[in-house]
C-alpha cells in the first residue's frame, strides 16, 4: 500500500512489515475497546450490571454484548464487506440519528425537573440549538441530492 511505501525511507525492506504489525497492534487495541464500550454504553443505559470486575454469571448481559460485538467485526470480514464502505455507511447513519438525538440531549439539557439548578446557559442554548440546525440542513441537503 501507499503507506507502507511511505515507510520505505526510515525502514528499508521491512516497510511492509512493520505496516502489517501497525494494523495488527491497532486492531487488538481498537477491538477491546470499541467492544467493552458498546458494552458499558448498553448496560448503563438498560442498567444491567455491567464491569470486566465482575464475573459472568452476574454480569452476563455485559459479556454477551462484548461477544456479540466481536462475532459481528468477524462477520462483517466474512462477509467480505469492505472496510471504507462499511465506515461510509456508518457516518451516514451517523448523520442521520445526529440531529434527533442532539435535539432530545437539548430537550433534557432544559428540563429543570431532570437538571435542577444545572440546565444549558444561554451561550449553550444557542449553541446546541444552532448546531442541531446545521445538523438537520445537512442530513436533508444529503437526501436532497442522494444519487444525482
Amino acid at each position: 500500500t501507499d503507506a507502507a511505501k511511505a515507510l520505505i525511507p526510515l525502514s528499508g525492506r521491512a516497510a511492509t512489515i512493520l505496516f502489517s504489525l501497525g494494523l495488527i497492534g491497532s486492531g487488538f487495541l481498537a477491538v477491546p475497546v470499541l467492544t467493552g464500550s458498546s458494552a458499558y454504553a448498553m448496560c448503563e443505559a438498560f442498567d444491567w450490571k455491567y464491569g470486566l470486575n465482575e464475573k459472568l454469571r452476574d454480569a452476563l448481559r455485559f459479556y454477551a454484548i462484548i461477544a456479540i460485538s466481536t462475532l459481528i467485526g468477524l462477520l462483517i470480514n466474512f462477509l467480505k464487506i469492505p472496510p471504507v464502505t462499511a465506515l461510509f455507511w456508518t457516518a451516514v447513519i451517523n448523520g442521520v440519528l445526529a440531529p434527533p438525538l442532539l435535539v432530545l440531549i437539548m430537550l433534557v439539557s432544559n428540563n429543570k425537573k431532570v437538571m435542577g439548578k444545572r440546565v444549558n446557559g444561554k451561550l449553550t442554548n444557542f449553541l446546541g440549538w444552532a448546531t442541531a440546525a446545521v445538523l438537520f440542513a445537512a442530513a436533508l441537503g444529503m437526501f436532497l441530492t442522494w444519487g444525482k
